[in-house]
């Protein structure tokens, strides 16, 4: 998709979440993307402070290529993650 349309998508999500006031939803549907933008913040902290490393690699997914799981294992449990996150967003809707 490249950074342009991926910065336009999110923009677009996260300001329909503002408007609609779910935000907190937006955040459990794309948790995924919390996860991998996280574990970059935390190594890059981390590794300024003290020297060292938290993962292999960041973003998270390069960590699990590092660890010896083949790019396809990877791609399904974060399909089969992002589907329960999904289920767990839609559920919060009907709470309210």
């Amino acid at each position: 998709m490249g950074d342009t349309g991926s910065l336009a998508l999110g923009g677009a999500l996260g300001a329909i979440a503002v408007l609609t006031k779910h935000e907190l939803v937006l955040g459990i549907v794309g948790g995924l993307f919390v996860v991998e933008t996280l574990s970059v913040v935390i190594q890059v902290l981390y590794f300024k402070r003290t020297g060292k490393r938290v993962f292999l690699m960041a973003p998270i997914h390069h960590h699990f290529e590092k660890k010896g799981w083949a790019e396809p294992q990877i791609v399904i449990r974060f399909w089969i993650i992002s589907l329960i996150l999904a289920m767990i967003g839609l559920a919060t809707l009907k709470i309210r």
